[in-house]
């Protein structure tokens, strides 16, 4: 057994869909803005380009198979796979359907529920609306759930003490969410799943799942608020020290991130971690971006230590820790292997995890 529970998000973009054709051009994906990225100062690390697994097409089912045994071989308990619901319109969907319809790869699986409206934020373009979130009412609600039933009764899919796990990344967005959680948990009992681990992803210290009916919450990175990114401000804690320079993006060090993330218990509800081993989304905004320099997996490894550490108080089942991400490659944040680093930030997950021997030299 390993030390925690980890998940890694996963991103279901890596394919050509109608919509990405007609909003960025013909055969988008993030591969597209991944690899025309270039540097935009001395030192900076761009393109990234991937290694083990290569430009890869997340309709090919040989690949989805390489993922889950790489993830795998280092610990890493299941694939938390972005989910799109925009009040009865699903996109990216094609690439978790066929995991669910096919069977394979047999690896653990759970969702979110990317609640989110898509614009043009990171392309220049903010106040350009491509899909807005709407929430149109209960009746919407119960298709919702009856469309994610069958991934729930999955064997493969994640349960915390007998419930399947859903995630919402922006529970804030949601609502009336006590209304709305309270017919999702009932539909599931009917359903014969035995109710629902619900849990809310936030970065906001204030906000307290209970009060809005969720069981737990992932407790988010300030990196990964876009407030301050489409600002092109530095975050509250690093406005002091860090400038942003005319033409650059907002760097921050990672040696900072660190000891500001570093994951600590939180005594009033039930967390769990989340952790960002690099970030650059330069790809994605150029000079709009923001970036960690400095990553390196050694420093990545005290976060992962951290966790492990808050999360040996709890219950086995609920030591749930979150990995961001697995192939989020236009921001920088993956965990697949790439010529710069190769395997060298999930050697550190699995020596976090006892899965794998401590790596050497990093």
């Amino acid at each position: 057994m390993t030390r925690a529970r980890a998940i890694a998000l996963y991103l279901p973009q890596f394919h050509p869909v109608a919509e990405n054709d007609a909003w960025w051009g013909r055969g988008f994906t993030e591969w597209t803005n991944t690899a025309k990225a270039k540097p935009l100062f001395p030192g900076h690390a761009q393109p990234h380009i991937p290694a083990d697994l290569g430009f890869y097409d997340l309709r090919v089912a040989e690949t989805r198979a390489a993922q889950a045994e790489l993830a795998r071989r280092f610990g890493i308990e299941a694939f938390c796979y972005y989910h799109y619901w925009f009040a009865g319109r699903r996109i990216l969907e094609r690439p978790f359907d066929e995991v669910l319809a096919s069977g394979a790869p047999t690896f653990p699986f759970c969702l979110c529920w990317a609640n989110e409206t898509w614009t043009g934020v990171w392309h220049g373009a903010p106040n350009r609306i491509l899909i807005e979130q709407t929430y149109p009412g209960r009746a919407d609600h119960a298709a919702h759930f009856s469309a994610l039933r069958p991934a729930f009764a999955d064997p493969r899919y994640v349960r915390v003490e007998g419930k399947p796990l859903f995630l919402l990344y922006k529970p804030e967005k949601l609502p009336d969410p006590v209304a709305t959680l309270a017919l999702w948990r009932s539909m599931a009992e009917a359903a014969g799943l035995g109710g629902l681990h619900i849990v809310g992803m936030s970065a906001r210290p204030e906000w307290d799942p209970r009060a809005s009916g969720f069981d737990a919450k992932v407790v988010l990175p300030l990196i990964m608020t876009r407030g301050w990114v489409s600002r092109r401000r530095p975050l509250a804690w690093a406005r002091a020290k860090y400038e942003v320079w005319r033409g650059l993006p907002t760097i921050l060090p990672y040696a900072d991130f660190v000891a500001r993330e570093m994951p600590r218990p939180v005594p009033e509800y039930e967390a769990y971690p989340c952790l960002v081993h690099a970030w650059d989304n330069t790809p994605r905004a150029g000079a709009n971006g923001v970036l960690l320099q400095g990553t390196t997996p050694k420093l990545f490894r005290r976060l992962l230590d951290g966790a492990v550490r808050v999360l040996q108080d709890k219950p086995p089942e609920r030591r749930l820790l979150f990995l961001k991400a697995w192939n989020e490659w236009a921001e920088g944040n993956h965990l697949e292997p790439d010529l710069a680093h190769g395997d060298a930030w999930l050697r550190e997950v699995g020596a976090a995890l006892g899965a794998a021997p401590a790596p050497d030299g990093t």
